[in-house]
């Protein structure tokens, strides 16, 4: 799970149903649902100032969110295996994940 750096009370979770959640947690409703990927979403992290979000799964995949639209930016392939975690440098320009297939991998924006 990730809050988002811009909007406190904005809570992204990963979900066992393949989607992404974003949550008001201030009034704990439910916002929008992110479909998109085809296993469970075990890692999530929003870029610095708030306007993406960047998710990793056991399909093997990250993928790249737009908030404000609610829609998928781009999926980024290469894992061999589950990715585990992600993170986003402060400018978006670099995402970085980590997998069960024993690499990281730099994808350049």
């Amino acid at each position: 799970m990730a809050f988002s750096p811009t909007h406190p009370n904005l809570l992204a979770t990963g979900s066992g149903d393949n989607t992404i959640k974003l949550w008001d947690v201030s009034t704990g409703e439910l916002i929008s649902t992110l479909s998109g990927h085809s296993w469970s979403v075990v890692a999530v992290a929003f870029s610095a100032d708030g306007e993406m979000l960047i998710s990793g799964s056991w399909d093997k995949t990250v993928k790249i969110w737009q908030i404000s639209t609610k829609s998928e930016i781009a999926s980024l392939v290469g894992h061999t295996d589950s990715v585990s975690s992600v993170v986003m440098r402060d400018d978006g320009g670099l995402i970085i994940s980590g997998s069960k297939d024993k690499t990281i991998k730099l994808w350049r924006r």
